[in-house]
């Protein structure tokens, strides 16, 4: 339900914020560029009603993949890439594109599949989710999309797959699960395939889950660097502030952390330590604190989290190792509660992340989704703890087991809600997709945007132009599914060698691809490419 006075003091915020990021823009050469294009922009985002998404003029968007699209090889209930046989959504969501240097094979023995592939999570729960590979070289619908994990009769076991990446170390992909690891039984967790077809399994080689190494989690983005270490994070929302809770009101505790796990043997991800992030705040550890009796605001008023998310404050970090499996075995565990135990700093449902390009791994930016709730951000203590999102950058030293980390963008009611990331072909412009959600979308009447930044580690230098307004499908907008979200944003050339990981160095914009998913409705995947 809509409340008039807050509304309108959030339209009188959101206008402010509109003008003084265009003031901002003016008073910096630098602008967001994609393909060596300057973005432009979008004036505005979309409001919430059926429309045609709208990109930057530079750019033109395509049709990879259509949820309609049959599968190739259909298991159970899993028939479509976006629908279920009943019709609910799969929800395909990060993609990981793959150039090989051979055919890994499906399940037509002999056939060509090509080089050139599009992986995906879908984020359907029920033990219902997959993966499946667009064949990009394949035009024909009877093999254009695969799936990889058939399950029995479509019961896969797995359960609202998010993030996906290509490990070249272990020649495997991984894909991460949000969930709950206190649900009964419990989900989330890091899932193991090879991108080869394994015809004796009819499905992906080497299928494995890493719940013993590696916990269970609410995973989102996951990335590997080029020592074999896999760096991921996680989004489990926090408890929210009851009404009437005076200040802090529907706003959420900190509750989900960055992870880094660094295996014994870097070609095998079974065993090795799992370590997250720990800030330090004037010299103490920025630790969860539960909303309780003792506490009825848990952490989200705290001054230490006011001043985690000023910006133009660097603090220092270090990786605490909370689970070993050689002292602590392999037996399936919470790695959420471990890096609380251990006293890792949460973060307001942080969701991805990407190594900055050229910085030997040592720089990792990562965004937080924060509270998606207008009643929470148009109060100024929430906003400036983080309630509207973010994007944090952490610099390691040397040694890679601590450093520094910085806010770069405080959210706002225009800039809110960040989800997913990704470099484009330079090393400071960043492409940050948007998540508002219901709630968020009917307060302020305004659907996801895909932000393109222009990054720089002076917060004041830095500059923004809305990529695309996404608007919302007419399967969303007749059946009145979930408002659409634009997810999976991935720019990558596909080179799975080590020196072709994403962060070693800018991209070539000769080779590069840049996708992202139109989710919770149709389920279409697009290409974006610069106009001519």
């Amino acid at each position: 339900m809509k409340m008039p006075d807050q509304c309108s003091l959030i339209k009188t915020c959101a206008i402010a914020v509109v003008a003084s990021t265009l003031l901002a823009a003016s008073l910096h050469a630098d602008d967001p560029k994609v393909f060596d294009k300057k973005v432009s922009g979008v004036p505005a985002a979309q409001p919430e009603q059926i429309a045609d998404n709208i990109s930057s003029g530079e750019f033109v968007p395509g049709l990879i993949a259509e949820g309609i699209d049959l599968l190739e090889n259909p298991s159970g209930t899993i028939t479509r890439f976006g629908f279920l046989s009943d019709n609910k959504l799969t929800e395909p969501d990060e993609n990981t594109y793959l150039v090989l240097d051979h055919n890994p094979g499906g399940p037509t023995p002999g056939y060509d599949y090509g080089r050139h592939f599009l992986f995906q999570g879908h984020e359907n729960a029920g033990d219902h989710a997959f993966i499946t590979r667009i064949n990009l070289d394949v035009a024909h619908p009877d093999h254009r999309i695969t799936l990889l994990t058939p399950g029995a009769q479509g019961v896969t076991g797995f359960n609202r797959i998010d993030g996906s990446t290509w490990n070249p170390i272990s020649q495997t992909l991984l894909f991460a699960q949000e969930g709950t690891p206190t649900a009964i039984p419990p989900t989330g967790g890091i899932i193991e395939v090879g991108a080869d077809w394994d015809a004796g399994a009819g499905a992906g080689h080497g299928l494995r889950t890493l719940y013993g190494s590696i916990g269970r989690g609410g995973f989102e983005g996951i990335h590997p660097d080029n020592q074999g270490n896999v760096w991921m994070v996680e989004d489990i929302g926090g408890t929210t502030l009851a009404a009437g809770t005076m200040p802090g009101e529907f706003g959420r505790d900190p509750n989900s952390f960055i992870y880094r796990f660094v295996p014994k043997n870097p070609s095998d991800l079974s065993q090795g330590k799992l370590q997250a992030l720990q800030v330090q705040i004037n010299g103490t550890p920025l630790m969860f604190i539960p909303v309780d009796a003792m506490h009825p605001t848990g952490d989200v008023l705290s001054d230490n989290q006011l001043k985690l998310h000023t910006l133009g404050t660097s603090w220092p970090c270090h990786w605490v190792t909370i689970h070993d499996t050689d002292v602590d075995g392999t037996a399936v565990f919470d790695a959420n509660a471990a890096a609380k135990s251990h006293g890792a700093t949460p973060f307001k449902r942080p969701e991805n992340g990407q190594f900055v390009p050229g910085s030997s791994f040592r720089s990792f930016v990562f965004v937080i989704t924060g509270d998606t709730d207008a009643r929470a951000g148009v109060q100024p203590q929430l906003a400036a703890r983080g309630a509207w999102g973010g994007l944090f950058r952490v610099d390691l030293d040397r040694n890679g087991d601590s450093g520094m980390i910085s806010l770069l963008v405080l959210g706002d009611a225009d800039h809110a809600s960040f989800d997913n990331i990704t470099f484009a072909d330079n090393k400071n412009t960043v492409l940050i997709t948007e998540d508002r959600g219901d709630t968020l979308h009917d307060q302020l009447n305004k659907l996801d945007s895909i932000w393109a930044y222009q990054l720089d580690k002076n917060p004041a230098k830095i500059t923004s132009a809305r990529f695309v307004a996404l608007g919302q499908d007419n399967l969303a907008g007749v059946s009145g599914a979930e408002d659409n979200e634009p997810t999976g944003v991935h720019m990558s050339e596909g080179n799975p060698t080590v020196q072709g990981l994403l962060g070693t160095q800018q991209l070539n914009k000769n080779r590069a691809m840049l996708f992202f998913t139109q989710q919770h409705g149709e389920n279409n995947v697009f290409e974006i490419t610069p106009r001519n």
